[in-house]
């Protein structure tokens, strides 16, 4: 990475659940190295701290109310960070560096979109297949 490309964010979101063949102290190790390699990252200004996600949760749309969260098992999302890197694969090489994979965890990257909501471009939020 050159020190003239600009950096751009990129949310990773922590998904699914710990291997269950994995022992507490196997996990834990996994954990400990996490949190080394998230504070050199941090300390490189490659990663902007995120948290981990509380158990409980609410879903709200124009229906009202609801307890949730509602995804399967496999898909639920235990925390959030964000990677400044130059581009999307960049990002990706970083989070293939986490400890925590070979524990069952697994993290999906999104370019963060700096630019404002609206309804006449194609965006994550347009009904049907979105190209771009």
């Amino acid at each position: 990475m050159s020190d003239l490309t600009p950096l751009l964010d990129f949310l990773v979101l922590s998904r699914g659940k710990w291997d269950s063949d994995k022992s507490p102290e196997e996990i834990q190790r996994a954990i400990d190295a996490f949190y080394v390699w998230h504070d050199r990252l941090v300390q490189e200004g490659r990663l902007k701290p995120g948290q981990r996600l509380a158990t409980q949760a609410r879903l709200v749309s124009r229906s009202g109310v609801r307890d949730g969260p509602y995804a399967e098992a496999k898909e639920v999302i235990g925390g959030y960070w964000f990677f400044c890197a130059a581009n999307l694969q960049e990002a990706v090489a970083l989070a293939s560096q986490n400890p925590c994979l070979a524990c069952g965890l697994t993290f999906e990257i999104r370019p963060v979109e700096s630019e404002r909501a609206s309804a006449f471009k194609l965006t994550n939020e347009t009904p049907g297949p979105v190209t771009k």
